[in-house]
């Protein structure tokens, strides 16, 4: 079999967040390409767990980043400084916290690309107005009780290594 070589330029690479996220690990090719494409781009950006996949291509050294919570002490092992926001931006590096704040970094993103008008446009067009029903979106507002629930939950959805 034949490998095909192409030069691809991408301006803002976006990486979803998935379960076992550093499992790329055994995949060097593509966190080459990863660690390629960061050299070019104007933004790279990740949901969730896909920070850890920006660790794992060795992008997070010295960087300020966030994750899902129940992974966020992974941060560490790649060189991070971990900050517990939604949303944290570092040169031309985006990472947030969980699902639900990768619609908060669209905007943002979309904020600093396009524009103010354009950003409130999608806000909009998404009826994006958050209104939860309860203040626990951060460990530090809940019970013990309730943090243990969730990384009972959690610990079998990540990876093995996981500090759950």
């Amino acid at each position: 079999m034949q490998t095909v070589h192409c030069r691809m330029e991408v301006d803002i690479l976006v990486i979803p967040g998935v379960g076992n996220a550093t499992t790329l690990k055994t995949h060097p090719n593509i966190l080459a390409w990863i660690r390629q494409i960061h050299q070019t781009t104007i933004w790279i950006a990740s949901v969730c767990t896909g920070s850890l996949i920006f660790g794992a291509a060795g992008i997070l050294d010295g960087i300020k980043a966030t994750t899902n919570r129940a992974e966020f002490e992974r941060l560490n092992s790649y060189g991070s400084r971990p900050i517990r926001v939604r949303v944290v931006e570092d040169g031309k590096v985006m990472t947030t916290a969980g699902v639900s704040a990768g619609i908060d970094m669209a905007l943002l993103l979309a904020l600093k690309v396009i524009g103010p008008e354009f950003a409130q446009t999608m806000q909009l067009a998404l009826k994006y107005d958050p209104n939860p029903p309860f203040d626990t979106g951060f460990p530090d507002k809940v019970s013990i009780k309730i943090r243990e629930s969730l990384k009972a939950r959690m610990v079998s959805f990540f990876e093995e290594e996981s500090p759950c």
